[in-house]
Formats: structure tokens, C-alpha cells, sequence
């Protein structure tokens, strides 16, 4: 239960580094500009076009819409896309180590 309490104070310190510093922002806009170079937004799009297709819209609630899509947007995301990501907060954490 304590290392589990660790973690999540640890995640949300760095969390509060990220915004505080605008490190958070810069990298949701990387991640979107990515995702959209990719064609991940198209393929996304399409999947929810065709899930509303084959249920009928008036079938369909926003929250359905999420749930149906949400593990194939994870899934769809290039590994080139998260390791730069990950890299990215790498290297934000070793130039904030005082966390």
C-alpha cells in the first residue's frame, strides 16, 4: 500500500512539475501535431464514422463512442510517436532530477 501511495505522489509531483512549468502543454501540442503528421486523427475518424454507420446514429451515445474507439485509437498510435514522447519526458525529468 506505501509504495503504491509513493507512486502516485510521485506521478502527481511530476505532473505539477510538467504543468508549472508548461512542459505539459508543449508536449499535448507535439503529441496532437504527430498524431495528425501520422494519420492517426484520419484512421480515428474513420473508425468512428463506420462504428456510427454500423449501429445507426441514433443508437449511438457519445460514451458508447469512446468506449468503442478508445482501445483502437491506443493501439493505432505509432511506436515512433511514444518513444519521442517518452524521450521527451525523459529528459525533462533528468534536468528537474530534484524531483
Amino acid at each position: 500500500i506505501c509504495k503504491m501511495n509513493k507512486d502516485a505522489q510521485m506521478r502527481a509531483t511530476i505532473n505539477q512539475k510538467l504543468i508549472e512549468t508548461g512542459e505539459r502543454e508543449r508536449l499535448k501540442e507535439l503529441l496532437r501535431a504527430k498524431l495528425i503528421e501520422c494519420g492517426w486523427k484520419d484512421q480515428l475518424k474513420a473508425h468512428c464514422k463506420d462504428v456510427i454507420k454500423e449501429k445507426g446514429l441514433e443508437h449511438v451515445t457519445v460514451d458508447d463512442l469512446v468506449a468503442e474507439i478508445t482501445p483502437k485509437g491506443r493501439a493505432l498510435v505509432p511506436d515512433s510517436v511514444k518513444k519521442e514522447l517518452l524521450q521527451r519526458i525523459r529528459t525533462f525529468l533528468a534536468q528537474h532530477a530534484s524531483l
